[in-house]
């Protein structure tokens, strides 16, 4: 078994300069626990900013939203819950694939061009896991939540859908919105609209 003095003989041959185990010139002395204390949370607040903002994109219900509160508070449960898999401006989120081929399974539809109305055509969806119900989980979001995001999917989707001759615009089409409290009209109208 060789030492360690074998194996640095070369380089003392090639450099003849003897190699030193000693530090380096300039050894800074060690910090103390106070100061190694407050060095970990500013790293740690920095760490914090940074992956917080990294990637992220806020909620965009206009201001101007005659149910600006409530589409809000639904875009924010929508990026949480449906974001990870769905696009949609409105609420931040870029989940769906934006290469056909690089599309993975998990992938959902991107609502920003895709029309979901009427709204009971969304709650249909939360409640049964999709339309194929190959991946989306059922009943993601349940009750008075799931009424919430169906009529805020059914409002801003389709909104930068490209205009084709003879399609009729999302916008134009019938919204129907949900009634957040009371029974479920299942015909696909509600008052309100």
């Amino acid at each position: 078994m060789t030492g360690a003095g074998d194996l640095l003989a070369p380089v003392f041959a090639v450099t003849g300069v003897a190699p030193s185990w000693r530090g380096v010139p300039y050894d800074p002395p060690g910090m103390g626990r106070t100061a190694r204390h407050a060095a970990s949370l500013l790293a740690a607040a920095a760490v914090a900013f940074v992956v917080a903002a990294c990637g992220t994109q806020h909620v965009g219900v206009p201001k101007n939203s005659a149910n600006y509160t409530a589409d809000t508070a639904a875009a924010q449960l929508f990026n949480q819950r449906c974001g990870g898999c769905h696009t949609l401006s409105y609420a931040g989120t870029h989940g769906s694939g934006q290469n056909p081929r690089t599309y993975e399974a998990i992938n959902g539809p991107n609502f920003n061009v895709r029309c979901e109305r009427p709204a009971i055509r969304v709650l249909y969806a939360i409640e049964n896991g999709g339309f194929s119900g190959a991946y989306m989980p059922q009943n993601i979001v349940v009750g008075q939540q799931a009424r919430e995001i169906a009529n805020f999917v059914a409002q801003y989707s389709g909104r930068q859908a490209p205009i084709q001759p003879g399609v009729t615009r999302c916008q134009n089409k019938q919204l129907s919105q949900l009634p957040l409290h009371g029974a479920l009209n299942l015909s696909g109208s509600s008052s309100g609209s």
